[in-house]
């Protein structure tokens, strides 16, 4: 055991460090290396404590949350993932609900309709946590989760904490500022308003029927691999619907394979890996999607996953 794996014992417990510990059943994608360390904090005192050490160490950080819409280089991930576990929900005034990062969106989902509170019902089905969605500003439908923030918590670098407006989050398609700072989520303030759960309840199984029609969720995939195009600045061929998915079928990429990733026959922005899949397997058919798309219909498709380790 090295002298950092001791400290970080001492602040989490031996049960939240692991060295050289694998990732791969951490993610969606079932697929990636390990990380050097892999430290999961079940409290705020303990993330700002985690996060001061990997400073003074001079280590690099990575924030993992559920594991969905990342894709883990099979090489690992080098210094300190850290994955919080903090997953508590609260009602610290009227027409606002608190998430803490490592609240599942399910889970969120089906804690407020248990109690009459509408505004999320939409986004049963949605896989990953509060962070990661904060993080990526999760959307579905046309609508972005960045519409039912209030307000979040940020600790710094050097876990320093930070109430952030939502307005101060640089939310856009697909983004936040935390993509161009080191910031780590803590918590989400969702705004919320009384409701009937029935119809609530109804309208969540909706939009997981949806889902299941559309994607292929019986499947290890990460979601959309790439984001859909931008009407500001990308030209698509007339009778081509403005989406990524619809680009990749229309270049006949639906079904290719590489290795154990293939790209779903159901939704071609999804690409589905089975147990012999590895992260270079899915690259691979990932920059062929986009080079095929790009001969073709001239648009370049943008990631919409992210990837994390040495590639």
């Amino acid at each position: 055991m090295t002298a950092l794996t001791g400290q970080l014992q001492a602040i989490v417990g031996p049960e939240g460090v692991r060295e050289h510990a694998p990732l791969a059943t951490l993610t969606t994608f079932g697929v990636g290396g390990p990380a050097d360390w892999l430290v999961e904090p079940r409290s705020v005192a303990a993330l700002e404590a985690v996060l001061r050490l990997a400073a003074s160490s001079e280590l690099p950080v990575t924030v993992l949350g559920g594991g969905s819409n990342v894709l883990v280089a099979d090489t690992g991930v080098r210094g300190m993932v850290v994955r919080p576990r903090l997953t508590g929900i609260s009602e610290p005034m009227s027409g606002r609900v608190r998430a803490e990062a490592g609240v599942t969106i399910n889970g969120l989902v089906r804690w407020l309709i248990g109690r009459g509170l509408a505004g999320l019902e939409l986004w049963a089905g949605t896989p990953g946590t509060v962070g990661g969605a904060i993080h990526g500003n999760a959307h579905y439908a046309g609508r972005n989760i960045s519409e039912h923030i209030v307000e979040v918590g940020l600790l710094s670098s050097r876990g320093v904490l930070a109430i952030v407006p939502a307005a101060e989050m640089g939310f856009g398609y697909d983004t936040s500022r935390l993509f161009d700072t080191s910031e780590v989520v803590v918590w989400a303030d969702v705004r919320v308003a009384g409701g009937e759960p029935d119809a609530m309840r109804a309208v969540a199984r909706a939009s997981l029927a949806h889902r299941k029609r559309t994607q292929p969720l019986h499947l290890p995939s990460a979601g959309c691999v790439f984001q859909n195009p931008d009407p500001t600045r990308d030209r698509i061929p007339m009778g081509i619907p403005w989406s990524a998915g619809a680009l990749v079928d229309r270049a006949g990429l639906k079904g290719a394979s590489s290795g154990g990733a293939t790209i779903s026959t159901t939704h071609a922005n999804f690409i589905v890996a089975d147990k012999t899949a590895m992260a270079t397997d899915i690259r691979r058919l990932i920059e062929q999607a986009r080079d095929a798309v790009r001969r073709q219909f001239g648009v370049e498709l943008r990631d919409e996953i992210v990837y994390l380790g040495e590639w």
